[in-house]
């Protein structure tokens, strides 16, 4: 099968070859091209060492020249090409302890962690598959080059990735993969939280994040993710549900947009049911107060992963609302009190959640659900059309008209200008200068 290189790869090949190097695209660019989608990057490998390479291009850079990495320069577009390598001991369970370059493009594609990656490319030669991986393409089949435990226990993250893998492409895991990858899932707690969160995120932003419950029946969320293991095994005996908390967070999952913070935002939203459950005489269970646990369980796994501060923040104010309203009692007094201390900002993600999370349930007044975000939704609208007062800022009074009065700056003015926002958001007709420092004059909102 012709792959269409990129100039600039075919130009680095070819002249590799010139000089007597064999010199191939490989790994992921050859298995995406092969599924007619459009590769991230080139990687290129070579049976010429680091030091040959540099001899053969003019600019280079010593990306990780011990490991055989050098990246190469033309105009300005960067590739990364690697000289074959066997790979050393994988004490670690992460990285081999040293590398061996090679001559045989066979061997380097041996040390590689699947089938589907571990093929190479160029005009000369056309696809090299020396594992089965085309074959495997066409079957829909994550499989491991060679012996599965050998390569999970070289690298304990490829068990996350045969899952990611396969929610990313939308394929199944090979049976002897999955049963070595069962056995070495406790390996996983010697990968770093930055390597577990790349691999958990890609998996969770894919077209399939229902394969979750596959890293689930694999044991690999009881070392990566044990939150959501208690909520697979915590039920809903309630009328408004037809899934466990788990299950149903799958649902929310695949009915948000495929955005990091939106399906973190659904994998957290209910992770307060478990230790918030209670069940009624009739054996109705509660989970009264879950969005407020389920906040702080959020950061707490965020904070693990060692995730940036924006998404932590994000999620942790989308979880913390997502059921709003659900008890009904709208008004537009009460939506604009829920943006002001929501933040106007969050409401297309607020949405987002509750529909997803109405989808997630059972149908059981569920067209009251739908009607009452409908409610709160018309709601925001007519408080954005009226450009109603939200935040201290929207005030038509400011702390330098306080300063004026007399007030002195500090933690005085900033509860009575708390205090004014409360009135506005009460009353919004309120938000004007005059009336606003008469009531300040008259001293009913100076504590």
């Amino acid at each position: 099968m012709q792959i269409n290189l990129p100039k600039n790869v075919r130009i680095i090949i070819e002249q590799l070859n010139s000089k007597g190097f064999e010199a191939y695209a490989v790994g992921g660019c050859v298995r995406d091209s092969l599924l007619g989608r459009t590769p991230n990057d080139w990687d290129i490998t070579t049976s010429a060492t680091p030091l040959e390479i540099k001899s053969v291009f003019r600019r280079t850079v010593d990306t990780g020249i011990k490991h055989g990495t050098v990246t190469v320069l033309l105009g300005k577009d960067s590739y990364e090409i690697t000289t074959f390598r066997i790979d050393g001991e994988y004490s670690d369970h992460r990285r081999p302890d040293g590398v061996t370059f090679t001559r045989e493009l066979s061997e380097d594609l041996m040390r590689r962690d699947f089938t589907i990656n571990a093929m190479a490319y160029s005009d000369e030669t056309g696809v090299v598959d020396l594992y089965g991986g085309t074959e495997d393409l066409e079957n829909k089949v994550i499989r491991c080059v060679g012996n599965p435990d050998e390569r999970f226990d070289e690298d304990a993250l490829r068990i996350m990735r045969a899952v990611r893998f396969a929610a990313q492409l939308g394929f199944s895991i090979d049976d002897a993969t999955r049963d070595a990858a069962e056995r070495h899932a406790l390996d996983l707690r010697n990968v770093s939280a930055e390597r577990i969160e790349t691999e958990l995120t890609k998996l969770l932003v894919s077209a399939h994040p229902e394969k979750l419950l596959d890293m689930y029946e694999m044991g690999i969320t009881a070392i990566v993710l044990p939150e959501f293991d208690k909520m697979v095994d915590t039920p809903q005996n309630t009328p408004y549900h037809k899934f466990d908390v788990g299950r149903h967070t799958i649902e929310v999952i695949k009915n948000v947009p495929a955005t990091k913070v939106m399906r973190y935002a659904a994998l957290l939203h209910d992770t307060g049911k478990p230790e918030t459950r209670t069940s009624d005489e009739s054996g109705r269970d509660h989970f009264k107060g879950h969005s407020f646990v389920s906040e702080k369980i959020a950061e707490k796994v965020l904070r693990r992963l060692r995730m940036d501060n924006d998404t932590i923040r994000d999620v942790k104010n989308i979880v913390l609302w997502h059921d709003y309203g659900i008890k009904g009692n709208i008004s537009i007094k009460s939506v604009r009190k829920m943006l002001s201390q929501m933040g106007a900002d969050y409401f297309d993600f607020f949405v987002q959640i509750r529909r997803a999370d109405i989808k997630g349930q059972s149908d059981y007044n569920s067209k009251v659900s739908v009607e009452t975000l409908e409610q709160i939704i018309r709601a925001y609208d007519k408080i954005i059309e009226d450009n109603n007062a939200l935040t201290i800022g929207d005030l038509a009074i400011t702390g330098k008209d306080l300063i004026e009065m007399g007030m002195k700056p500090g933690p005085e003015m900033g509860k009575t200008l708390r205090k004014l926002l409360e009135l506005v958001l009460e009353d919004p007709a309120l938000n004007d200068r005059d009336k606003l420092m008469e009531y300040v004059k008259a001293g009913a909102y100076i504590p």
